[in-house]
């Protein structure tokens, strides 16, 4: 044993450090017993390490798990001597052709040990902010895109690294976005899709940082999962206020004007807008498609945008113009 160092305390301890029930210390017990017989050490020492209710003289008291330090293993039998390194245990077993290899833990690696208690505020306050904010005020996906990939592959890659990122937690982060994407994109209004992908995401996002075992919390402390969930709250609120706190001034600035169509046409620059004719008005036509209430409408053979004032008409129905604004007409249907 090193100097400093100390054996025994092998009590077995829960998630919380509590004593675990007594089926695992009998377990145990029966192991360290075994164990030290196997090498000729005491095995009521050994016991007295787990079990507190062993009692030896002048050694352990009821009430206390045994801990020797080097020096009292050393004179209970426990440790045969005491050294300073791995070579000193070499010379000690006369261990003359030897080579010692020493693994040092790469940079890079180390830095995928830190980079869990941080990436998520990254992404959550430069990924998504930036990805927001120029889907908003900006036309395309490239930039948006590639800021949405590199935030999510700076979140994912650290905590699969460290172990604690599982295939199926990070599988259900992409059926959540799925979901949502289907939900904006594809079916209309917002209902079961986009709350089931909202919900899946944040779960996920939250058990990618817990060190959980499907669902089993067992040896997770709560302050981890506080913790996780804290984060995720933080990050989106923080990232909402980021997103429309900051995007304002964004806008004003000279580098965004550089990527940004920020021109009017103003009619006292020359521009004007066809409108139709006043002589539409009173016009007899048809429905060209459904109106539920805009739709195209047809009127001596010609096939205008057209709007209602909130009924529905169906395709082929009499219609009749009543109004224009801009370039659509307004009209009723007839009979």
């Amino acid at each position: 044993m090193a100097p400093g160092a100390t054996i025994g305390a092998a009590t077995v301890v829960d998630g919380s450090g509590g004593a675990a029930p007594d089926k695992y210390q009998s377990y145990m017990r029966s192991i360290m017993r075994s164990t030290a017989e196997t090498n000729g050490r005491d095995p009521r020492i050994a016991e007295g390490m787990v079990d507190e209710r062993v009692v030896i003289d002048s050694i352990k008291q009821a009430g206390k798990v045994i801990t020797f330090t080097t020096s009292e293993a050393i004179e209970n039998g426990y440790c045969e001597a005491k050294v300073e390194s791995i070579a000193d245990i070499l010379k000690r077993n006369k261990i003359e052709s030897y080579d010692i290899e020493t693994f040092q833990l790469r940079y890079s690696r180390k830095d995928y040990c830190h980079l869990p208690e941080s990436i998520y505020q990254w992404h959550s306050y430069s990924g998504d902010y930036w990805r927001h904010l120029f889907r908003i005020t900006n036309a395309g996906v490239g930039f948006p895109l590639i800021s949405a990939i590199t935030a999510l592959a700076l979140y994912l890659v650290p905590y699969y690294l460290n172990g604690l990122a599982d295939y199926w937690e990070i599988i259900a982060l992409f059926i959540g976005v799925l979901l949502i994407m289907a939900e904006v994109f594809v079916i209309p209004g917002f209902g079961i899709a986009g709350i089931a992908g909202i919900s899946l995401t944040v779960i996920s996002l939250i058990l990618i940082m817990l060190n959980n075992d499907y669902f089993n919390f067992e040896f997770v402390p709560l302050g981890d999962i506080i913790a996780a969930s804290f984060a995720m709250i933080g990050g989106l609120v923080g990232g909402g206020l980021l997103l429309f706190l900051g995007g304002a001034r964004l806008t004003k600035t000279k580098a965004f004007q550089r990527i940004a169509l920020s021109d009017t046409q103003q009619v006292s620059s020359g521009y004007t807008v066809n409108s139709f004719n006043a002589n539409l008005l009173g016009k007899v036509g048809k429905a060209h498609t459904i109106l539920r209430p805009s739709g195209k409408v047809m009127i001596d053979d010609e096939v205008y945008d057209a709007f209602t004032r909130g009924d529905f008409v169906e395709q082929g129905d009499a219609i009749e113009v009543i109004g224009t604004e801009g370039v659509t007409l307004k009209v009723k249907k007839v009979g």
